[in-house]
C-alpha cells in the first residue's frame, strides 16, 4: 500500500524516485528496493507518509501564495 502511494505521489510531483528517496528516507534507493519487495519497518512508513504530506501541504502553500 505505501508503495502504492508512494507512486501516485511521484506522479502528482512530477519527481524520480531517487529524488524522492533522498529526500524523504535518506536512501536514494528506497523507492527502487520497495519496488523489488523491500518491506519497510512501521515506523519508517510513518515517516515517509509525514514527509509527503508536509510535502504536499508546502506545496499546495506555495502555489495559493503565487495565485
Amino acid at each position: 500500500m505505501l508503495l502504492r502511494t508512494i507512486e501516485t505521489f511521484l506522479r502528482t510531483h512530477a519527481m524520480p524516485a531517487t529524488k524522492f528517496g533522498r529526500l524523504a528516507a535518506h536512501d536514494p534507493r528506497f523507492v527502487l528496493d520497495l519496488r523489488m519487495g523491500r518491506i519497510p519497518r512501521p515506523d519508517t512508513e510513518l515517516r515517509i507518509r509525514a514527509w509527503m504530506q508536509g510535502y504536499a501541504d508546502r506545496a499546495t502553500a506555495c502555489t495559493r501564495e503565487a495565485a
